[in-house]
């Protein structure tokens, strides 16, 4: 059993298992169940993923009219070829609008670890198999130490934007992505938690403040930028770079910052953009608002 980062670390690399296999294992533990029952139910939850970005792909629109339709403007604009970054970080980030704009119209996402949060793990680990050509299994694993991040972050912190800000949200699931790209790369347990560690400080502080209380607007862009920060981090972290601040600490001040935060910051749609001109105006069409 494990608690935090630097326990699931040790465990992996004093039993040389990978992160993935921990996880699975204490699954067993806590559950009871089978190894083929966890590692079933991970499988269909990669499935809803599967279809969930497929979806996005093909193209939706929210009933609010705030989202639905980026992730084909990326996709296309990747196919001319032109683009300023990287092929796979891109696909990485169409994917990730791709969930979320189907969560945004009502579809049936994987919620990892919330739902608003729900682009950046499916986004990464859809774009970085053309280039690692994973195994159904590893793809499947891939969740697994994405879920072993984030079962340390919700233990330990929040995952909650209500409790913690979209730093709870994004910035967890940006987290969780980076570790398990690390893993199915073929780095260390260590390089994992140092890609969590990367990842999650840089996103410390990010509020929620989603326009007229849905879960759109800025919440699709974020599982964007989630995923981006993900990917660089994961290369930092191959890369032999590490956090000076540990992945312990680093989750620990995720936890406090939260606890910081007025409460305008956390989910209400009171203060950010939410209360901006645009975002109030917004809100006032979509619910038909009458001010005097």
């Amino acid at each position: 059993m494990f608690r935090n980062v630097s326990e699931l670390v040790d465990l992996a690399t004093n039993q040389n298992k990978k992160i993935s296999e921990i996880m699975i294992e204490q699954e067993m533990t806590v559950t009871g169940r089978t190894r083929e029952e966890i590692f079933s139910q991970m499988d269909k939850n990669l499935r809803v993923m599967e279809e969930a970005v497929e979806r996005g792909i093909r193209g939706v629109k929210s009933h609010s009219g705030l989202t639905g339709g980026d992730a084909v403007l990326l996709q296309k604009y990747i196919e001319k070829g032109n683009f300023l970054t990287g092929k796979t970080i891109l696909d990485a980030v169409s994917k990730a609008v791709a969930t979320n704009e189907v969560n945004a119209a009502m579809g049936t996402i994987c919620a990892t670890p919330t739902a608003g949060s729900a682009g950046v793990v499916p986004g990464t680990l859809f774009a970085v198999q053309k280039k690692l050509k994973p195994t159904r299994s590893e793809m499947v694993a891939f969740l697994f130490t994405a879920g072993a991040f984030g079962y340390v972050v919700a233990n330990n912190a929040s995952i909650s934007g209500a409790a913690g800000g979209c730093q709870a949200e994004v910035g967890s699931a940006a987290g969780m992505a980076a570790a398990a790209i690390v893993e199915m790369a073929g780095g260390t347990p260590a390089q994992c938690a140092e890609a969590m560690a990367i990842t999650l400080k840089n996103m410390l502080g990010l509020v929620c403040d989603p326009v007229a209380g849905l879960v759109e607007v800025p919440c699709v862009k974020r599982n964007a930028m989630g995923a981006a920060n993900a990917m660089v981090a994961a290369d930092m972290a191959l890369a032999g770079i590490t956090s000076r601040i540990p992945c312990d600490e680093v989750i620990d001040a995720m936890y406090k910052i939260g606890q910081s935060m007025p409460v305008a910051l956390r989910e209400t749609a009171q203060g950010g953009l939410a209360d901006t001109p645009t975002g109030r105006l917004l809100q006032a069409k979509i619910f038909g608002i009458v001010r005097d």
